[in-house]
């Protein structure tokens, strides 16, 4: 899908849709709960529904009411079919510990390019423990049985890892702990599973700052519980605030722990002068900060070497299309420089990358300058009603024929 963006100013007050974070995180604890849980306020992005999909493969009962889920859980968690991750990344990182509960051959499926992502942590684990552990272009075939003990973990790689094994730890009888080697990266990002775990009965948390305490035993409890607004995609409409629109975004949860809450903050660093910003706990906000940037006085952002692992290569895709518009970028290895103040309308159609936040940062960037995204349909791998909100803000979007 093509869209083309008119120049404009946005006015009004949209809704955060729901922290995708979250509602993963609530998503799988409600499945390891025995009993009913109802899940409200969700925004049934593509992701999350890869999340429901790989969880019905190992046994839960989920249905949808409108935008609550009715999580069944409790069963004996053990593989029915493959598990299907389509294209998320957390799908395939937090579920893919709970398919070695049961000692049962699983397979997970997804994108090539979900596939070539970092699987290492887990390889390592199946190498250090004697798992089966085999890996395809599209899928990923794991049989063993997770027993509790000591696991160390790289603190510097994604998050996901860490959460993947305490769902799973928490299953098992016995205490377990997870500890963390070298610099922590992204740790609100453990602290939402914390939180998702304890909401639900689970007696886990920090035991230091580098140590984590699961005390298993399975002692997750069903509840009804509603999911907060996302601050990554929140960020966005936040976006054209800090560029002057007299927008406002309801639904936030002022005492979140999700890390991209830090992003109306930066665009005030951004928008007071060139900054210097780290996005080591925030890498998500990566593609839109570079566009403040872009349209404010520049910025240098520090820790992006985690970008190359994203949908796309997130430094990249963003200086190619922020070059169409006249802007430089600089691309080193754990850090990128965006030049301000030149930004022009692009002559050619700007690309998606198959990736939503590269769309959706290019949208705000094109309310200023106008053009076209190619590949805007990747929006709703977690937002997709971002065009409909956009257009209730009063920016004006046309669709058209790709071949036009």
């Amino acid at each position: 899908m093509t869209v083309r963006v008119m120049p404009g100013r946005a006015r009004g007050v949209v809704r955060a849709p729901a922290s995708k974070s979250v509602a993963h995180r609530y998503l799988i604890a409600a499945a390891l709960a025995s009993g009913e849980s109802r899940l409200t306020g969700l925004t049934l992005s593509d992701d999350l529904l890869a999340t429901c999909d790989g969880l019905r493969a190992l046994g839960c009962g989920i249905r949808f009411e409108g935008t609550t889920a009715v999580v069944s859980g409790g069963a004996d968690l053990r593989p029915h079919g493959e598990l299907p991750c389509r294209e998320c990344g957390t799908t395939l990182r937090l579920l893919l510990p709970l398919c070695l509960i049961s000692g049962e051959a699983a397979t997970l499926t997804g994108s090539e390019k979900l596939l070539s992502r970092p699987l290492g942590v887990y390889e390592n684990l199946a190498r250090e423990r004697g798992f089966r552990f085999e890996r395809g272009p599209c899928r990923v075939t794991v049989a063993g049985r997770l027993t509790p003990g000591t696991y160390r973990v790289p603190g510097d790689i994604s998050s996901q890892f860490v959460s993947g094994l305490c769902y799973a730890l928490s299953c098992l009888d016995g205490e377990s702990t997870v500890s963390l080697t070298g610099a922590v990266e992204s740790r609100s990002y453990i602290d939402l599973t914390l939180d998702a775990l304890r909401a639900f009965g689970a007696d886990d948390g920090w035991a230091d700052d580098r140590t984590i305490r699961i005390a298993g035993g399975r002692t997750f409890r069903a509840g009804a519980h509603a999911v907060e607004g996302d601050e990554s995609n929140a960020a966005f409409p936040l976006a054209l605030a800090a560029l002057g629109d007299p927008v406002e975004v309801s639904g936030r949860n002022p005492a979140t722990r999700q890390g991209d809450r830090v992003a109306a903050a930066y665009f005030r660093q951004l928008r007071a002068g060139a900054a210097t910003l780290s996005v080591a706990d925030c890498p998500d906000l990566a593609p839109i900060l570079f566009t403040v940037a872009a349209l404010s006085h520049g910025g240098v952002f520090t820790d992006t070497a985690r970008l190359r692992l994203k949908e796309s290569d997130r430094g990249a895709a963003m200086a190619e299309e922020l070059a169409k518009c006249g802007v430089a970028v600089t691309v080193e290895d754990n850090r990128i420089t965006v030049a301000g103040g030149g930004a022009t309308p692009p002559a050619v159609p700007l690309s998606g990358h198959n990736d939503h936040r590269i769309v959706m940062a290019l949208a705000v960037l094109l309310t200023r300058l106008g053009g076209e995204i190619r590949g805007a349909e990747a929006v709703a791998k977690s937002y997709p009603a971002f065009f409909e909100d956009f257009a209730a803000l009063g920016i004006k979007t046309e669709k058209i024929q790709e071949n036009a």
